[in-house]
C-alpha cells in the first residue's frame, strides 16, 4: 500500500490516497481501446471495482518488481500479443493519451518508457519479451529509469521516452499532485 506516504500522513490517509490512485488508474485505462489485464500481488479479488468485463485478472509471480514485470510481459507475449504496455497505479497525472502515445511509439521503436520524477518509471512498453531488461536493477531507487534505458542501449533496442510524470510515494509527491490531501 503506500508505506512511505503513510509514515507522513498516517496509514488510514495513505489508504485513501491509494484508493484514489487506483480509481484514477482504472478510469484512465478503460478509456484506451486495448485489451487490459490487472495483475494482483497476492490474491485476485473478484468482487472489487475492476470489472472482469473490462479487465482480465491475473496473479503476479516473482520475488521483486522486476521479476513480476518480466513475468507479466512473458505471459502477454506467450498469449500472442505483439505490443505490450504496463502502467503503474501511483501516477495521478497519467492520462489515456500517455498510454495511446506508448502504443503509437511501439509502431517504430522496440520499447517505450515513461519516466517518473523520482528516477523510476510509470509506464513501460515492449514489442518482444526481453527479460534482460529487468536484470541487475536496484528497484525502488532513483536509478531505475537510467538503468533500464542503459539495458535498452546494451541490447541494441530502439526506444522512445514519454513525458516525465510524478509518481506519488511521499508527502512531497502528494503535495505536487492534483490529488487532495485526505
Amino acid at each position: 500500500m503506500k508505506t512511505r506516504l503513510g509514515a507522513s500522513i498516517g496509514s488510514a490517509n495513505a489508504l485513501l490516497v491509494y484508493k484514489k490512485l487506483l480509481s484514477h488508474t482504472r478510469e484512465t485505462a478503460v478509456q484506451v481501446k486495448c485489451d487490459r489485464q490487472l495483475w494482483y500481488s497476492s490474491m485476485i479479488d473478484r468482487r472489487d471495482s475492476w470489472g472482469s468485463g473490462q479487465f482480465e485478472k491475473r496473479l503476479q509471480t516473482g520475488s521483486n518488481l522486476g521479476a513480476r514485470m518480466a513475468a507479466a510481459f512473458r505471459a502477454a507475449f506467450e498469449d500472442g500479443y505483439e505490443t505490450v504496455v504496463i502502467i503503474g497505479s501511483d501516477c495521478a497525472d497519467l492520462s489515456p493519451n500517455h498510454i495511446e502515445d506508448a502504443f503509437q511509439a511501439l509502431q517504430d521503436a522496440d520499447a517505450v518508457i515513461g519516466p517518473s520524477e523520482d528516477g523510476g518509471y510509470y509506464l513501460l512498453g515492449l514489442n518482444e519479451y526481453r527479460p534482460e531488461i529487468f536484470s541487475d536493477i536496484e528497484w525502488s531507487t532513483p536509478s531505475v529509469f537510467e538503468e533500464t534505458t542503459r539495458h535498452f542501449e546494451q541490447l541494441g533496442l530502439t526506444y522512445r521516452t514519454l513525458e516525465t510524470l510524478n509518481d506519488i510515494d511521499t508527502i512531497e509527491d502528494l503535495k505536487q499532485s492534483d490529488l487532495s490531501l485526505p
